[in-house]
């Protein structure tokens, strides 16, 4: 199930799914570890409500729920409607911005015309660092409160009415010894309050409210997580005393802040893009951890589908929200994660598939040995587009002391690496993985990002007096470039190809498969103006093969792509992420503000995918619209937040 809301502070990262109910719970890292995940994908804090001697819970469909975050601050805000039974929930839901706690504020209203026992039930369904084994969880009589550990890893769960805190709870097992979870203890409305249980632990915790007709009380649950159990304590007694509520303001008050630091005026815009702007960025913010790392997403639904998730920093990836992060006002962020890849990078002068956030090395499919070969498992495209978009953070901060701290460790080697790892024969990168992670050879992307890195390096040589070692890394730019024209244009049909690699004679074997990606590096990394012949022709291409023809438009990756496609799909699924980048194209040679209509409509197409809180996935359903794959994917964000300022400058030099 999407999530419809994540928030976070950057060491505590929950993912709230449409019904409202924590799907998500990272600590102390973000995307690292997941302390509610599972292959099945069944671990859920259910909520749910015991009136007329009956339980609902919020995943029954007589619940009508609608939920995301608030216009413009990081907190959830969630409506559950229930006529069958005559109740409606309310709830702010935040995770402090200082204090690693997750704070809710539900208001339950008793819609009936006669006054009633309400009783609200929340569940929590815990893996401690994934895992199962080992886990205890006991009610701590010294703070009246639910309390599951593990090794250095602390969770308190905590809530309370204008009565006092809760009047009843459980602990028992789950998913193990045919245990389906404590949560169906709530049945009859009475838990049985065992107060310790260990292993595979889950817990529940109720609160009885009397409401009149038409009345409502409030009650504030908070989870508080920490590295040991007396920390717990002291975050509890910190939210008992400034109360929970408040906290809850003063979070959406620091977020408010955070987002008017820059004062970017939007108003040329439709309300829907302003709005998906400001969530945009406060999800790209709720996926980077204080100590640098940007992860792709938070969302463990995949464990469904494959093998792993998209809690991981890609290089690639992640440097393109810091450039957002940049480009949008954000210089902490965006220098903090710099920092982190420097490292990370290997003595040899790359970056590898991915990390974790803590700075461990990811999971990865990329071989070490290919046809009985030894080669290294990179996509070159993630160190060069690093050093690429670090070039490009000098620019706007011009941060020099910075960028001296970086270059003897980062930008020197990776840029030596750069200029060792080239084919003798045609100048262009040796074989790696593209950006997409499928294929193994030179891609057209990857040669672009490889200029880009070399002359990136090139430039940060010259401005710190190494002349010698920046005419180098130009010289083998410039052939690179050459290389791309000749060896990667098919003049015949005016598209470049998808790579290139060696067969098994020496001699070139082409993919000429059309794709996005290739038309996309050349400008990002300015191999090749956008007024060029040679582009115009791609994008002419890219126009007649990769437009979606059905009813979610958008334009797809490459021709036939499977990943994700549906069974009688009219086409590939359309990327939020290969739509904008053709709107940035257009909207970069327009001529009159009246040309930047067509970009303007592509973000309207992307925002009418977001879910009604303003999260984009990563793909669509070219005929239903449905949302595909992860969601959110914080590269979606992050490229929707670049379309909207080079549309706000566009327009202004056009006037």
């Amino acid at each position: 199930m999407a999530r419809s809301v994540t928030i976070g502070n950057g060491s505590l990262l929950v993912g709230l799914d449409m019904r409202g109910q924590v799907r998500d719970f990272y600590f102390p890292y973000v995307g690292e570890a997941n302390h509610v995940s599972g292959a099945s994908g069944n671990f859920v804090h259910r909520i749910g409500v015991y009136v007329d001697k009956k339980i609902s819970w919020l995943d029954d469909p007589d619940w009508k729920v609608t939920n995301g975050l608030q216009e413009d601050s990081a907190v959830g805000s969630l409506f559950a409607e229930n006529k069958k039974i005559g109740i409606t929930i309310a709830s702010r839901d935040a995770v402090h911005n200082e204090h690693n706690v997750l704070l809710r504020n539900f208001t339950v209203t008793n819609n009936n015309d006669a006054g009633r026992e309400v009783k609200l039930f929340l569940s929590q369904q815990f893996r401690i660092f994934e895992s199962r084994r080992g886990d205890t969880g006991f009610f701590d009589p010294r703070v009246n409160a639910v309390v599951h550990y593990k090794g250095d890893m602390a969770i308190l769960v905590n809530a309370q009415t204008d009565k006092g805190q809760f009047d009843q709870y459980n602990i028992g097992l789950f998913g193990i010894e045919n245990r389906e979870g404590t949560f169906m203890d709530a049945e009859d409305g009475v838990l049985e309050k065992n107060p310790v249980e260990h292993g595979s632990v889950d817990s529940i915790i109720g609160l009885t409210l009397f409401l009149a007709p038409d009345e409502s009380s409030d009650v504030h649950y908070w989870i508080a997580c920490g590295k040991s159990i007396a920390e717990v304590h002291e975050l509890d007694e910190l939210v008992l005393k400034e109360d929970p509520g408040h906290l809850i303001d003063t979070t959406s008050s620091y977020w408010k802040a955070w987002l008017q630091k820059e004062e970017t005026d939007l108003s040329a815009l439709p309300l829907g893009i302003q709005l998906l702007y400001q969530r945009s960025l406060l999800i790209m913010r709720a996926h980077t951890d204080n100590h640098g790392g940007i992860i792709a997403s938070s969302d463990t639904d995949m464990l469904n589908q494959g093998r792993d998730t998209y809690s991981y920093v890609w290089p690639r990836d992640a440097a393109l929200v810091a450039h957002t992060f940049d480009k949008a006002g954000y210089r902490d962020v965006s220098s903090r994660f710099f920092s982190f890849m420097a490292d990370q990078i290997e003595s040899g002068g790359y970056l590898m598939h991915k990390y974790r956030s803590d700075g461990v090395l990811g999971s990865s499919w990329h071989p070490w040995i290919i046809d009985g070969k030894p080669h290294l498992p990179i996509q070159e495209d993630e160190t060069a587009t690093t050093v690429f978009l670090l070039w490009e953070h000098y620019e706007q901060w011009h941060d020099i002391e910075f960028i001296e701290s970086l270059y003897n460790t980062f930008i020197e080697p990776a840029g030596e690496f750069m200029c060792s790892y080239v084919e003798s024969m045609t100048g262009l990168p040796q074989a790696s993985f593209d950006l997409w992670e499928e294929k193994y050879g030179t891609s057209t992307y990857t040669a672009a990002s490889v200029y880009g890195g070399l002359m990136a390096a090139a430039k940060f040589a010259h401005m710190l007096g190494k002349d010698d070692v920046s005419r180098t890394h130009q010289a083998i730019a410039e052939r690179m470039r050459g290389a791309i024209d000749k060896y990667l244009f098919d003049e015949k049909t005016g598209e470049f190809v998808k790579h290139v690699k060696h067969d098994e004679d020496g001699e070139l074997e082409y993919d000429r498969t059309l794709d996005s990606s290739s038309l996309h590096g050349l400008l990002l990394f300015r191999v090749f103006d956008e007024r060029d012949e040679k582009i115009e022709r791609m994008v002419e291409a890219v126009e007649e093969k990769l437009s979606v023809k059905g009813e979610s438009g958008g334009f797809v990756r490459y021709e036939e792509d499977n990943y994700y496609r549906q069974d009688g799909a009219s086409s590939p699924n359309p990327w939020i992420i290969t739509t904008l980048w053709l709107a940035r194209y257009y909207m970069s040679i327009a001529e009159k503000k009246d040309d930047l209509q067509r970009g303007l409509d592509m973000l309207g197409w992307a925002a009418g995918h977001a879910t009604p809180g303003g999260v984009m996935a990563e793909q669509m359903h070219p005929d239903t619209r449905e949302r595909l794959s992860t969601s959110p994917l914080v590269w979606s964000h992050a490229e929707f937040v670049l379309t909207v300022l080079a549309y706000l400058e566009r327009a202004k030099e056009l006037e």
